[in-house]
């Protein structure tokens, strides 16, 4: 009888063991105790993550971010998933997955190595270009012809960056002004406080589309850089990783993704019903085939995806 006690215990210990290991750990393990996953949105970025009309968080970021919550729901076994929305603004969103105050961020991310230093990114969901917007009767088609003009950007982004470091190199003798967010930076464009706004090209071509008097603005030709999205999380943290990727692959794999692209990039979407009428672009394209999650800009050009 006592050998048996004793061979009950030692199976109960084991099995308490193998339960604990089992548990989930990381943002994981977060999110079974708490019961709720938190994702960080932006509140202007159109068509990405931003309000509409009726102050609903709308995009096709969020829509894919959607998805990776419902993943995540199903891989710990959990009947209900609470989603809690946060705005962030571009200098507040890396601090805010660093700090444990959202579990995803979903917008306009650029993913590129600097950024990986802190933070991690799923596959990529959009791959867009750095450029600028002005008004069309300025004639402003290159870089040079910004030279000693001034010009806007958003604070926390690397179109920012970007732009002080060509300052810098180009000898333009630039005036470099940040606006909080993307839409205060349109309204220093449209109200001539600065000559040209640079942003990555899709964001410029949706503000462009909803404003007032759409045919009064350009984008520029010039692409500054290769700028691929993706949803940012936590780094060092494989399990959560995969669960949002496989999530996203699923997507892409079982062809969901083309009626997402679709909706939010070739129909009419909220608040104006605009349609942007951006086909998927060739790059998009390989990096949905091949699953990219790079921070490497050369890894979103056609011959890196071919080898």
């Amino acid at each position: 009888m006592k050998i048996k006690i004793i061979l009950a215990a030692v199976a109960l210990s084991v099995a308490t063991r193998a339960a604990i290991a089992e548990e989930p750990s990381g943002t994981l393990g977060k999110i079974k105790s708490s019961g709720s996953i938190t994702i960080g949105h932006r509140e202007s970025s159109i068509p990405f993550s931003y309000y509409d009309s009726n102050e609903k968080v709308v995009g096709y970021a969020m829509d894919l971010c959607y998805l990776a919550a419902d993943a995540v729901k199903a891989r710990l076994g959990m009947e209900k998933l609470d989603v809690k929305l946060v705005p962030v603004t571009p200098s507040g969103r890396i601090p805010s997955v660093l700090n444990g105050t959202i579990d995803l961020e979903c917008g306009t991310t650029t993913n590129n190595i600097e950024r990986q230093k802190v933070v991690s990114f799923s596959t990529t969901y959009f791959v867009a270009a750095n450029r600028f917007m002005s008004k069309t009767k300025a004639k402003l088609r290159t870089l040079d012809d910004l030279k000693g003009r001034t010009v806007v950007s958003t604070i926390g982004s690397t179109n920012l960056k970007q732009l002080s470091e060509l300052n810098a190199q180009r000898h333009l003798d630039l005036t470099i002004l940040a606006a909080k967010d993307n839409g205060e930076a349109f309204r220093m464009l449209e109200s001539d406080r600065a000559d040209a706004f640079v942003m990555d090209d899709i964001l410029l071509y949706s503000r462009m589309a909803h404003s007032t008097t759409p045919g009064e603005y350009s984008v520029s030709e010039d692409a500054l850089s290769v700028e691929p999205y993706g949803i940012m999380l936590r780094r060092d943290d494989p399990a959560f990783k995969k669960v949002v990727d496989d999530a996203l692959t699923a997507v892409y794999r079982g062809g969901e993704i083309q009626k997402i692209y679709a909706k939010w990039f070739l129909a009419p979407i909220p608040p104006n019903d605009v349609n942007l009428n951006v086909p998927m672009s060739a790059q998009l394209q390989r990096t949905i085939e091949h699953l990219i999650d790079s921070g490497d800009p050369d890894a979103y050009l056609a011959e890196k995806n071919t080898q």
